[in-house]
């Protein structure tokens, strides 16, 4: 990093002394044309006077004199203009090399921050699985232990799963994803992926008894537990979490509405990027790898909808997915 910052600066002071330098010459260059047109001007002057000695003071307004004066403004327009241009060029060249800078210094640091986190997930289900291992192989435990232990560790392998399968998708989406479609009943769909989160203030609002749509099961159930995930880790404890599915003629709006820290504007545009966490890695202690709301912008666009991101008031944050409820020419299986 510091490197690069030396590199920069170094880049910026040459950049300065470019347009400093040109500019100099640019003032020399163009005094120069006019020294020279004054002395051309004053030859031409004096051999007018020589060969007409009786026409008094009438030499700037001689055909020769304006001549040359034309040429001369032409010459000063053209160093003007090959002036700017050569400026508006050097500027748009800087502000080229800084926006590939500014996306190679983001690209990198997404990277470290995705490095980080998904070392920070692997590590974590895989020490938890390995003491429970290693604690039923040294130790004689109750029954109702053994119980207790296995579930943790059956969690633990489902955590570790789902990442893999996450990091899967991730990949495929940028490759060979293609929707799977069927018709899928949005509100039991729902339903039941919500049965994974007991314990936890989630409502569900259908504005029709079934909602029925032509899509991928799976990609649509990844969106939801996406969507859903993401709003109970950045919201306190027992804060609800609303989902709203609004149908009309051809399209549905899917609305996942959460109370919890919100997302700041300047934020809003980069959260649907691949990696990208809100913070620094090194002091965020939610856990996350940057990949769910990259691959729910992605399924999402394969199904040819959208997705935006508001406010929620008082707090919070609103994912609003619309989705067409027939895909055109779409082969259901």
């Amino acid at each position: 990093m510091q490197t690069n910052t030396k590199i920069r600066l170094l880049s910026n002071v040459v950049i300065i002394y470019l347009l400093f330098a040109f500019a100099w010459w640019s003032v020399l260059l163009y005094q120069k044309n006019r020294d020279t047109f004054q002395a051309k001007a004053d030859l031409l002057q004096l051999q007018y006077q020589l060969e007409h000695p009786d026409l008094g003071d009438e030499f700037e307004e001689s055909r020769l004199f304006q001549e040359l004066k034309s040429r001369f403004q032409r010459q000063e327009w053209m160093i003007l203009g090959e002036g700017l241009f050569f400026v508006i060029s050097l500027m748009i060249g800087i502000w080229l090399i800084n926006r590939a800078y500014y996306k190679e210094m983001t690209a990198a640091q997404q990277q470290k921050n995705f490095i980080l986190s998904i070392t920070h997930e692997l590590k974590s289900p895989i020490a938890t699985i390995r003491l429970v291992l290693d604690t039923f192989i040294k130790r004689t435990l109750p029954e109702d232990t053994i119980r207790s232990l296995s579930r943790n560790g059956l969690k633990e392998t489902e955590r570790l799963l789902a990442l893999v399968n996450d990091l899967l998708l991730s990949a495929r989406l940028e490759t060979a994803y293609q929707p799977n479609l069927e018709m899928v009943e949005l509100c039991s769909l729902i339903q039941d992926i919500l049965q994974n989160y007991p314990g936890k203030n989630i409502q569900l609002q259908c504005d029709a008894a079934t909602i029925s749509m032509v899509a991928d099961k799976t990609g649509i159930t990844s969106i939801m537990t996406n969507l859903i995930e993401n709003g109970l880790k950045y919201a306190p404890e027992n804060a609800r979490l609303l989902i709203s599915l609004k149908p009309s003629d051809s399209n549905l709006d899917i609305v996942v509405a959460d109370e919890g820290y919100g997302i700041p504007d300047k934020e809003k545009k980069r959260i649907f990027t691949k990696f990208y966490r809100i913070g620094n890695e090194d002091t965020r202690k939610s856990k996350g790898t940057g990949l769910g709301l990259y691959i729910v912008a992605e399924i999402v666009r394969a199904h040819k909808g959208s997705i935006s991101v508001l406010d929620n008031l008082p707090s919070g944050t609103r994912f609003i997915i619309n989705l067409p409820l027939r895909q055109n020419n779409a082969q259901i299986a």
